[in-house]
């Protein structure tokens, strides 16, 4: 399910669930990151929207200089308490599209869940610009797809977005389908349109499961469900919580993360 480009606003007013609920990533997702990339204390690193921080500590183990872009305020302020004791990170509340940076100083730019908000030609450019030469740009998302082992109750959870979220944004309902080596390739051909070389990715795979009530809170911390009326939202997430508990008490989400990477020439 896609979320509107204008909905980036959202996710700040839920900060501190987002952090809990909101999950980091998979050792092996690092591994293949520092393997194309080796950092080290004279390497300069950005990330483009921190969130909560959920892939930040690996890369500020590294002793690298971090540089966090984030234009949520509330994230701001709870990344820099998050991070104090790294003197190597820093963070600059600004949306990443409106801020300058100098050309070739950044050995490494990354993002996590989040450049799908940017422009494409806007993010791609910048990051280009802003590597050294031989930089790397690590793309990298979480695409959960829910209960495909408990059939009856996914069945219940589409008729209720159908009831409420679909009626909400007047659209056309949606089949859920799990996120492709196919979608990862088309990602990852993005990079040569822009310049970039050695162009790589993966898939990696993990599974998380929730009682009712932490589902319900972490739907609460996406983007378009936050958007929906607040009399509406409570009614859809009771719904949901109440489904989860009538098919036995818990969900699972089947997580695939995808690894995109190019260097700069």
């Amino acid at each position: 399910m896609m979320a509107d480009k204008n909905l980036g606003w959202t996710f700040d007013t839920v900060a501190p669930a987002y952090e809990k609920f909101r999950p980091g990533y998979t050792d092996g997702l690092y591994k293949m990151i520092f393997d194309y990339i080796t950092l080290n204390s004279s390497c300069y690193v950005a990330e483009v929207g921190i969130g909560g921080g959920q892939a930040t500590l690996p890369f500020l183990k590294t002793g690298c200089n971090l540089t966090a872009i984030e234009y949520g305020g509330r994230f701001s302020k709870l990344c820099k308490e998050k991070f104090k004791e790294y003197h190597n990170f820093n963070i600059v509340t600004n949306k990443f599209e409106d801020m300058d940076f100098p050309d070739n100083t950044y050995d490494l730019v990354y993002s996590a869940s989040a450049f799908h908000w940017i422009p494409e030609s806007t993010g791609y450019t910048k990051v280009f610009s802003m590597l050294k030469s031989g930089g790397a740009f690590a793309r990298f998302a979480n695409h959960p797809y829910r209960a495909k082992d408990n059939l009856p109750l996914s069945k219940e959870i589409d008729r209720l977005y159908g009831r409420y979220y679909y009626t909400f944004y007047n659209k056309k309902q949606e089949v859920l389908t799990e996120y492709s080596k196919e979608q990862a390739v088309q990602r990852a051909g993005i990079a040569a349109k822009y310049g970039f070389m050695d162009i790589k990715y993966a898939l990696f795979h993990r599974t998380r499961t929730f009682s009712a009530n932490e589902y319900v809170t972490l739907l609460g911390t996406y983007s378009d469900h936050i958007a929906i009326e607040e009399s509406i939202r409570k009614e859809f997430f009771a719904d949901i919580e109440a489904a989860i508990n009538n098919y036995g008490g818990s969900i699972t989400l089947y997580d695939t993360i995808d690894l995109q990477l190019a260097r700069k020439p």
